[in-house]
């Protein structure tokens, strides 16, 4: 086993462990670490605990120290730099006439790699953008494509629900989804329903898809028939979310019942 602690380098990002050594570090504490990219500085998301050799990815690397406040001022001051490469690149972008849309930029903490994120339909010839860049920013230069899901991990927005998309806000990891999640939430299947800003499927179908199963348990399917005080009915519809169904009775409008309480019908 090994003592660790998790951090993000971004607010919902990816969990990385690292090897807290002797340092007393706790949730919410920032840090220095070492990485594949250079030095740099990530908040503690996971307070120190125990996993085994196969939760690792090796080499685990330890933690340099905890941030202090010479390194949190210089942390915001490369929040600011972000956004000023952000508007050279831009323009340098659109000297070079490339097919591309800038997303976000990034510095590494020690100025050693400055990375840019960008979308495009294809492959990009972005080399004489490179040597531009290098020759402004002097340091080393990393432009990096990414899909539509990280493009809106990374600018956030509201989702069709009306809040802030799950991706930019709580979710760490993107997990596969299928439109088999969708059909068994019994939702429609009009893609302007079911799909997020990026354009693919939304990420609460998977999340929420264990709940849905749990709810279908505990509800009777459509085309049964149960028995009310009134006599017997036939299910036409349910609403998951609310716990009722609409049932055919026999009348011109179909009654809508709360499962909880259907008495007389067998939830088991």
């Amino acid at each position: 086993m090994n003592t660790v602690v998790g951090v993000s380098f971004k607010k919902a990002g990816k969990i990385y462990y690292f090897d807290p050594g002797e340092l007393e570090i706790k949730a919410g504490d920032y840090v220095i670490v070492e990485t594949a990219r250079g030095i740099e500085y990530a908040e503690v998301v996971v307070g120190k605990k125990e996993i085994s050799d196969d939760e690792i990815v090796a080499p685990l690397k330890d933690v340099i120290r905890k941030a202090t406040l010479k390194d949190r001022d210089r942390h915001e001051k490369n929040l600011e730099l972000e956004e000023e490469a952000y508007d050279i690149c831009l323009k340098k972008i659109d000297k070079h006439n490339l097919p591309m849309k800038l997303i976000d930029v990034e510095y590494t903490f020690d100025h050693n790699k400055i990375i840019f994120y960008f979308t495009a339909d294809g492959r990009v010839d972005f080399r004489e953008l490179v040597k531009d860049l290098a020759s402004v920013f002097k340091t080393r230069i990393e432009l990096r494509q990414i899909g539509v899901r990280d493009e809106a991990k990374m600018l956030g927005g509201l989702g069709p629900c009306g809040l802030p998309v799950c991706c930019a806000t709580f979710l760490r990891d993107f997990q596969p989804i299928s439109i088999k999640m969708a059909k068994k939430q019994d939702l429609s299947l009009n893609p302007s329903k079911i799909s997020g800003l990026c354009g693919r499927l939304m990420c609460c179908l998977q999340y929420e898809s264990q709940t849905y199963k749990s709810l279908k348990k505990l509800m009777p399917n459509v085309g049964e028939k149960i028995d009310l005080e009134m006599g017997k009915g036939k299910v036409v519809d349910r609403n998951l979310v609310k716990h009722t169904v609409e049932v055919d009775i026999g009348t011109d409008e179909n009654l809508e019942v709360n499962v909880d309480d259907l008495d007389k019908y067998d939830l088991n």
